[in-house]
């Protein structure tokens, strides 16, 4: 289960939170940075306005990398009562140190270390975190200014982060400016809460006041519970699958059709020797044919995105060196048919560099009430278990 978390700035914006349906009231300043911390004082006004009725967060603030005064403010908010305290952590020598001064704190209080994606996050604290008793990671963004997640952290690196996470027993978070459309993007990598603040507010500006019907249009867009079927052989974690459809298509609607075309990525494949070792280029065309669900689609509960598509291309990829142009096609197929509602699915797959023109193979696939194992990518692999790639402990991996 994905849980919804809304930052708001006190009492009156929490039960708006609250009525919208967040599972997570998050206290934080817009006004005053990523992490602005809202003064003690309202914080508690606060947790005992929400009592039982969600859990809270708050964060320490924009602090100086000093253990300290990390301790120090810690403990502070802490003592409010709150159900989680969110440590930001920047790049600096004394990270890791800050990180270990808070294992006392972390004995009483669920803590959530904060890294931002835009300020080249050190993944090896990762680890760090787990031997001090945290009990999340989050990846946000410092500069809200300067670009949402997904520009710093695409979308085949997620699953990686998420899976370190995972590995030292740490629940994981995404938060950096999400917008609705990245809300079918994001869940099928399983994060466990997702952050807002800006798709919350009047005219999506952070620092208004936030609208009770934007937080239940976020709400709408995240499930109770996790819809994925997980006898299914696709690895979630490699292949950016399906979103999240609030139900099954109206045969009596018909279909629609929505494409991908001419989208061009560095791909590592081919069989040949002289093709091992390095990228070419590869156009992908996909064609989905999908079930409608309305006849008067209004939000992203109401369609399969392209962006989707795209983005578990770009996942399949990441894996690494294919062999043929076929098992690639294969692989992109069998991830837009993890959507229930997508009926046929027509690929087509182009090396662009081994002919005067585009060399490669076209295949079209329709969903059948039972899928042989063939349709689908070879399922989870122990390596994957194992091993962290896309991320190094620096920062991202290129």
């Amino acid at each position: 289960m994905t849980k919804m978390l809304a930052s708001i700035t006190g009492t009156a914006e929490a039960e708006i939170a609250i009525s919208g349906g967040a599972d997570i009231i998050d206290l934080k300043d817009p006004k005053a940075g990523a992490l602005g911390a809202v003064a003690i004082d309202e914080i508690r006004k606060t947790v005992a306005a929400v009592g039982a009725r969600a859990e809270t967060s708050a964060v320490c603030g924009d602090l100086p990398m000093h253990p300290r005064t990390i301790r120090t403010k810690a403990e502070e908010i802490a003592a409010t009562g709150v159900s989680y305290v969110k440590v930001g952590f920047f790049p600096g020598e004394e990270a890791e140190a800050c990180a270990r001064s808070l294992a006392p704190v972390a004995r009483r209080t669920k803590l959530v270390a904060v890294l931002f994606a835009d300020r080249q996050p050190d993944f090896g604290l990762l680890p760090v975190f787990a031997q001090s008793g945290f009990f999340a990671v989050m990846m946000d963004t410092a500069g809200k200014g300067e670009g949402r997640l997904l520009d710093h952290l695409p979308p085949e690196r997620i699953p990686a982060f998420i899976a370190e996470a995972r590995r030292h027993r740490l629940k994981a978070g995404l938060a950096g400016s999400l917008e609705a459309p990245d809300i079918p993007r994001l869940l099928p990598f399983g994060p466990d809460f997702l952050g807002f603040r800006g798709a919350l507010c009047d005219r999506s500006e952070r620092t208004a006041a936030i609208d009770v019907e934007a937080v239940a249009g976020i709400r709408a867009l995240i499930p109770e519970e996790r819809q994925f079927d997980r006898s299914a052989t696709v690895d979630y974690r490699l292949l950016a699958a399906r979103g999240y459809s609030p139900g099954a298509g109206d045969p009596a609607l018909g279909t629609d059709k929505i494409f991908v075309r001419d989208f061009v990525l560095p791909v590592q494949i081919g069989a040949y020797s002289f093709e091992h070792g390095h990228t070419q280029k590869v156009r992908f065309d996909v064609t989905a044919e999908v079930q409608r669900i309305t006849s008067n689609p209004e939000d992203m509960r109401h369609i399969v995105s392209y962006d989707i598509i795209m983005d578990g291309i770009r996942t399949i990829v990441a894996r690494g060196h294919v062999e043929l142009s076929e098992a690639l096609a294969e692989q992109v197929a069998a991830h837009v048919l993890e959507d229930p509602r997508v009926v046929r699915v027509t690929v087509s797959v182009q090396k662009l560099e081994l002919g005067p023109g585009g060399v490669g193979v076209e295949i079209e696939r329709k969903r059948a009430k039972q899928q042989t194992s063939s349709q689908s990518p070879g399922g989870t692999s122990a390596a994957d278990d194992k091993n962290f790639s896309g991320i190094n402990q620096k920062g991202l991996g290129q």
